[in-house]
């Protein structure tokens, strides 16, 4: 590869860090936010979740702007984001201000889930493009164990423990403001360029990337046969009976992530094991545990998902789910119940285990398939759309959890909040043994007739029908 096509992935991956890293950082600040901001269950619920509010803004409203002005200039707008929501978050006052800066912060998340993907897909040749668009979901997960490690070592380094949670959200200044300098350095992609009129400034940015004239030829008839494909994608209507099997599928897988109980445990990770009866110190050493496993199990997946098939992965992931979140509820209640609330180091080593299981089957299973389970089952027509409502779909559900979860196990226990997760987990797995079909091995072209969809140019819309 040139060193452009190397420079280049390493920026948008490094906007996938970042975003990973944001995700989880939070989670070593909550004890100091209740005792800072005088908050209630309720009250953490709401400023964890403010984040993911402006996550879900960021991924509806991305695309429009990517498209129009260019992925760079927008990449550049979420560097700026990171910056501001960091730092802001780490000077907040009160817990309005922090909320605003979070929000600020979610934003830039929910917009690079969108934008990060797209600029790798565009800028890569295609004989390295998998590969380097794997690179953002990779580094997405490493971004989360580095936010747990990162708030270890704050914890360890930071003498004063009232002001540690500000150095925790401070550091990702760091990685931010290098991001915005990376960008500074690599060029828009040429599909846009093309896209946008600027012929021959596409090419020459893919004389930079590709290493032969044959691979840059390639490169440029992919490009205008995407483009004649999208010329009347716009027109297409999305909520039609014959997309109505898709767009269900979509929505059902996302909101089974999510209903996992995953972003509630990342962002509450040391908090459940505090209360498992780790002391704080451990809490947070465990929660890096919870994100070396989490990358194990991603990279697992990634090296199998073409092999053995997207579906099962969700039943092995499901079965996980089902093994962890049972064990977790059952530990949760004979401790509350049976002894009263008396945890203790081996009640926290145990939601430690459980908890190890329960990343895994969700790493291997869930976390690796739903993009990649999203971007084969829609049309050409309107697969940038169906994204759109599997991202929308995701960090809805992501910010019920992660708002609701402190409260649910404040009122009722982590018995009744891993039983929750549970019911849903069981629910998965009759969907994807009943419903789900295998999208391995099938072209993108041939994917609308497997899955029996029609596409009536009449269609606009109207009362929708499942299709079976």
């Amino acid at each position: 590869m040139k060193p452009l096509v190397i420079r280049s992935a390493i920026v948008a991956s490094l906007g996938g860090l970042i975003f990973g890293f944001d995700t989880a950082v939070i989670s070593g600040t909550t004890d100091q936010l209740k005792s800072t901001f005088n908050l209630s269950d309720a009250g953490l619920g709401w400023a964890v979740g403010m984040a993911l509010l402006g996550t879900i803004l960021g991924a509806l409203t991305a695309g429009q702007p990517a498209d129009r002005f260019g992925r760079k200039k927008v990449l550049f707008v979420i560097g700026v984001l990171y910056v501001v929501g960091a730092l802001g978050s780490a000077l907040s006052t009160n817990v309005g201000m922090l909320e605003v800066f979070r929000f600020l912060g979610g934003i830039g998340v929910g917009a690079a889930s969108v934008c990060a993907p797209i600029y790798t897909a565009e800028i890569a040749p295609a004989r390295v493009r998998g590969r380097l668009v794997g690179l953002v979901q990779f580094n997405i997960v490493l971004g989360i164990l580095l936010a747990y490690l990162s708030n270890y070592i704050v914890r360890l380094v930071v003498a004063d423990e009232a002001s540690d949670w500000r150095w925790m959200f401070g550091v990702m200044v760091v990685p931010s403001v290098l991001f915005l300098a990376l960008l500074l350095t690599v060029p828009e992609t040429p599909r846009w360029l093309m896209a946008h009129g600027r012929e021959a400034e596409g090419r020459e940015v893919i004389s930079k990337l590709t290493m032969t004239r044959e691979e840059a030829d390639l490169q440029i008839e992919e490009i205008d046969s995407s483009l004649r494909a999208a010329e009347n994608a716009p027109t297409v209507p999305f909520f039609t009976r014959g997309h109505m099997k898709v767009i269900l599928l979509a929505f059902t897988i996302a909101m089974f992530n999510q209903m996992s109980g995953i972003n509630a445990i990342l962002y509450y990770a040391p908090e459940v094991m505090k209360r498992a009866g780790a002391s704080t110190d451990a809490a947070f050493l465990m929660s890096v545990a919870v994100g070396v496993m989490n990358l194990i199990a991603t990279m697992s997946a990634l090296t199998v998902i073409d092999k053995i098939g997207r579906r099962k992965l969700m039943i092995i992931g499901s079965i996980g789910y089902l093994v962890s979140l049972g064990f977790l509820s059952g530990l949760m209640f004979y401790y509350e119940k049976a002894k009263g609330g008396a945890f203790d180091s081996t009640s926290s080593v145990l939601v430690l285990i459980g908890l190890l299981v329960f990343i895994a089957a969700h790493a291997f299973g869930q976390g690796s398939v739903i993009w990649v389970f999203i971007s084969e089952i829609f049309p050409n027509r309107i697969r940038g759309r169906g994204q759109s409502l599997g991202s929308l779909t995701h960090w809805v559900f992501a910010w019920l959890t992660s708002t609701f979860f402190p409260p649910i196990i404040g009122a009722l226990g982590g018995g009744v909040a891993f039983a929750i997760f549970g019911v849903f987990m069981l629910g998965q797995l009759i969907w994807v043994l009943k419903v789900m079909p295998e999208t391995k091995g099938v072209p993108l072209e041939e994917m609308e007739a497997k899955l029996g969809l029609t596409h009536d140019p009449n269609d606009t819309g109207g009362p929708a029908v499942v299709m079976h």
